[in-house]
């Protein structure tokens, strides 16, 4: 059996990315947190204009390939606005949620999750869904709460990403199920540079003039560029504790989705 490192025996890194910069390991979840309290209201909007909606069909895949099922309990970490809680709920039984499935929402961004229940509210989305502050690095929940943790579009923005993980393994029962869609490494590096100068100067103007907030996206570009490619992610999720460590690229690998299993 493998075990997973205690994270608390790790010494805190002095230093984290936020975006190209590397500011005070403290600070950065402030920093993150202001991104977030900025973009929430057009965040969904934003989302559909900067991958021409093709982020729908990536997080339709992960719901596909997580396949809930009836009496499982499931935490989604960075999910406020809840595309993909919602999309768990309404896999097999159709919008109004399937019957004992249990979703609980959770966010480190206030803003963001006030969305999420908004938007809950209005599809009638009252049962087995919960929302709750809380951060990936600590998360509110005890030990072997869930059958499965999905986590997309948020790692990136945790300061301490191997912290992450190992409170992913904590709150997992055995034989739970890990899933982390992110953006990663395109698999042509010809294709990738096109990408990134796409990517550059596309999400700061769409910020400005959707969001009125150029800044938070040229973070979040930023961000994207410095996230670990693929291979090293798994290996990462492999010193957290977990096994059956895979990813599938999709788009060319402009998004990766990984998983693993909690032994």
């Amino acid at each position: 059996m493998t075990n997973p490192p205690d994270p608390g025996a790790q010494a805190p890194p002095a230093q984290a990315s936020f975006g190209f910069r590397d500011v005070p390991a403290a600070e950065k979840a402030g920093m993150v947190r202001r991104v977030f309290e900025s973009v929430a209201p057009r965040y969904d909007l934003m989302n559909d204009l900067m991958s021409g909606g093709v982020h729908r069909l990536w997080k339709n895949t992960l719901v596909d390939v997580v396949n809930p099922r009836p009496g499982e309990k499931f935490l989604d970490v960075a999910g406020g606005t809840g595309d993909i809680a919602f999309r768990l709920l309404g896999h097999q039984t159709g919008s109004k949620g399937a019957e004992g499935l249990y979703v609980s929402v959770c966010d480190i961004n206030p803003a963001m999750l006030a969305v999420g229940r908004d938007r809950a509210v209005d599809r009638g989305l009252l049962d087995g869904l919960t929302w709750t502050t809380g951060d990936a690095e600590a998360l509110p929940f005890p030990d072997r709460s869930f059958d499965g943790y999905t986590i997309a579009f948020g790692l990136r923005n945790v300061t301490n990403i191997d912290k992450a993980l190992a409170e992913a393994y904590r709150v997992l029962r055995p034989g739970g199920r890990f899933y982390c869609l992110e953006f990663s490494k395109m698999t042509s590096p010809a294709l990738g540079r096109v990408y990134d100068a796409y990517s550059e100067r596309a999400l700061p103007f769409f910020g400005r003039i959707v969001a009125r907030d150029a800044e938070s996206y040229r973070y979040l570009h930023e961000s994207i560029r410095r996230f670990p490619p693929q291979r090293e992610l798994a290996q990462r999720m492999r010193t957290a504790g977990f096994v059956n460590v895979a990813w599938r690229d999709m788009t060319l690998g402009v998004v990766a989705l990984h998983s693993g299993w909690r032994v």
